[in-house]
């Protein structure tokens, strides 16, 4: 019987960890948490804010995932994407997930990101 999401995993480009840092950890505010050393040793790294872990992890032949990709529920959702447009990162709204508000956004290695927020009546 399944009880959770562990976390998601994303691919990424061989040398795109300090980017990957930067964007999940200063933009998005999340923590980078250790991997375990026999897992370090493939590159890439993880984050984690509260129960919502993703996982960078390094692939040679790279391609980003344009429609797969994390749907992050995040609370106010307006100043999140301030957020990550005062950092450069571009912000698309969507309105066609009916009682949501939500937007996409890239990582900097071109991985789709949905953040949603349920609309409070």
């Amino acid at each position: 019987m399944l009880t959770a999401v562990d976390h998601v995993q994303l691919a990424a480009p061989p040398g795109s960890e300090d980017a990957l840092r930067t964007y999940y950890g200063d933009v998005l505010g999340m923590t980078e948490i250790p991997k375990p050393p026999v897992l370090a040793a493939r590159g890439g790294c993880w984050f984690a804010r509260g129960a919502v872990q993703l996982h960078l992890g390094i692939e040679a032949d790279f391609r980003p995932a344009r429609k797969a990709h994390p749907g992050l529920r995040v609370s106010d959702i307006e100043a999140y994407a301030a957020r990550l447009e005062k950092h450069g990162a571009a912000v698309v709204w969507d309105d066609a997930l009916p009682g949501h508000r939500r937007f996409y956004s890239e990582d900097p290695v071109g991985n789709r990101l949905e953040f949603l927020q349920p609309v409070t009546r």
